[in-house]
């Protein structure tokens, strides 16, 4: 008699999840563990401080009129909701505890999956930036009288969101993995995008966010500092119930899911592919075999997709001007290289045995991958550019010079980042699983927020060089930063130069 559902397998579950996170700490060092404790106390003290310091800053700063930013409150709640559910369904469900090689040993229920992919959410820097977004911006609305009651309501939905996002994501894979799943899975996206362009085409789209029901999620946190405890209470014991009835929910898709064939996965193992004519050189044929083992990778393909489509649709809906179209290239950029280049050689995986076997020297094998990840960065920077120029208008001379530079020198600030992260701290994964990551969750959410940091203060050194009379300011800026960024790839190939650095390398991403 299945028990799937039962409160026994609810709480099995949950020991197993913490067996399962007991199994991975084992693995760390002291000097690891130190290092996750002080990044937990550091983003515990950002979350605090995105609640109380916004709320006590109304008063020196009421003459930026902060109820100006009431009518933008509900369309922000909805988009982390928005947020949450594409991140779930980009990552096939939700990421994975322990991966799905290791995990064959061990009797791991839907239960603890769903739980799982639950709790390592927060787990990346956009989630985080914009739970701190939604935070901040309404206590600075709402003000300092009752912090604890105003924040609330605002903390039960960014957990609904994270856990109806979670639950849609189950879904959304379970079609996937499904009878012509794919391409029920395309027609599903390819029609949703298509609505939202419609939409902003037609000026709709905002009126729309203005009718957002998520307006009742900031008048909870202002009932909660005006003291009216009532009106406070129904929308909050209905947000706790609303938090408890997806987190349950989400069990039935999950099991669903997790119990159907790996489709996509599958086909791309089993299928044939044509042999191609031989390049001509040694690094044509190792960058045709990096851009195959991308795009034969169910994350990747995906990833890429998002990645290509999303921060340009963003742009378009916001109608955002070419001074902060500069910002979008390096979020582009931190994105691409989260997919596979914090860790480029778990693209060779098992093969990266037969790889280093090649009669190539090691600086071609290390160039193909730089070129790999350069193309697969400026392609997605320039495709957001392209779709975010479509209602940013004619650009002048230094605003399009400074979003051409603002895109390469992230490209290639990242690109150098991610190579030395590759070569002094390489992880084993298998990224044939539509829920892999090329690194633990909580290394990707290190190299993300460092990404995230460095690309953004970029972005915003090239908005001010959009706004000069010269789009020469662009490239004397840009000059110095390449050259930097050029001297650490190079440094990086020295290292990867070293025998027993490449051999170390090869010995954990082919384990």
């Amino acid at each position: 008699m299945p028990t799937e559902h039962s409160w026994t397998e609810l709480v099995r579950g949950v020991a197993d999840l913490r067996a399962l996170l007991a199994f991975r700490a084992s693995g760390l060092t002291d000097r690891v563990r130190v290092r996750l404790r002080i990044a937990g106390g550091v983003v515990l003290a950002l979350t605090v401080a995105a609640i109380v310091v916004p709320a006590y800053l109304k008063g020196p700063l009421q003459a930026r009129h902060a109820s100006q930013f009431v009518a933008v409150l509900p369309s922000l709640y909805l988009g982390f909701f928005a947020l949450a559910v594409l991140a779930a369904i980009a990552s096939g469900g939700g990421r994975e505890v322990v991966p799905r090689e290791q995990a064959v040993a061990f009797p791991v229920s839907s239960v603890t999956e769903h739980f799982g992919a639950l709790l390592l959410a927060p787990l990346n820097i956009a989630w985080l930036i914009q739970a701190w977004s939604v935070l901040g911006l309404t206590m600075y609305v709402v003000g300092p009288h009752d912090v604890a009651a105003a924040a609330a309501p605002l903390l039960l939905w960014i957990a609904f969101s994270t856990a109806a996002g979670q639950a849609v994501g189950w879904v959304f894979e379970g079609i996937r993995r499904g009878a012509h799943g794919i391409l029920l899975a395309r027609l599903i996206a390819g029609s949703t995008i298509a609505l939202v362009v419609v939409l902003i085409a037609t000026d709709r789209f905002v009126p729309l966010l203005d009718r957002s029901p998520t307006v009742r999620i900031y008048l909870a946190a202002a009932y909660g500092t005006g003291n009216q405890w009532w009106l406070w209470a129904r929308p909050v014991a209905v947000l706790v119930v609303m938090v408890v009835v997806a987190t349950v929910i989400g069990l039935v898709p999950a099991r669903w899911a997790l119990h159907r064939a790996l489709r996509e996965e599958l086909r791309l193992e089993s299928g044939r592919i044509e042999p191609r004519p031989n390049p001509r050189s040694d690094l044509r044929a190792l960058v045709r075999v990096d851009r195959a083992s991308i795009w034969r990778a169910v994350p990747l393909r995906r990833g890429l997709l998002v990645l290509a489509f999303m921060p340009g649709l963003v742009a378009v809906a916001g109608s955002l001007h070419w001074d902060m179209i500069t910002i979008l290239p390096g979020l582009v950029a931190s994105g691409g290289a989260l997919l596979f280049g914090v860790n480029t050689w778990c693209l060779d995986g098992r093969g990266a045995l037969w790889r280093d076997s090649l009669p190539v020297s090691a600086s071609v094998a290390y160039y193909a991958k730089v070129i790999v990840l350069f193309e697969v960065l400026l392609a997605a920077a320039g495709l957001t550019i392209l779709l975010a120029a479509l209602r940013a208008g004619p650009p002048s001379t230094a605003e399009l010079t400074s979003a051409l530079a603002a895109a390469l020198v992230v490209a290639t600030q990242v690109v150098a980042a991610a190579m030395r992260w590759s070569v002094e701290r390489p992880y084993a994964t298998d990224m044939r699983s539509a829920r892999a990551t090329p690194a633990p969750p909580v290394v990707m959410a290190g190299y993300s927020a460092r990404l995230a940091l460095r690309t953004t203060v970029v972005g915003l050194v090239f908005s001010a060089t959009a706004v000069a009379p010269d789009g020469r300011w662009a490239v004397l800026v840009a000059v110095p930063l390449l050259c930097w960024s050029g001297w650490r790839l190079v440094r990086t190939e020295a290292l990867w130069a070293v025998p027993e650095v490449r051999a170390r390398v090869i010995a954990v991403v082919a384990s």
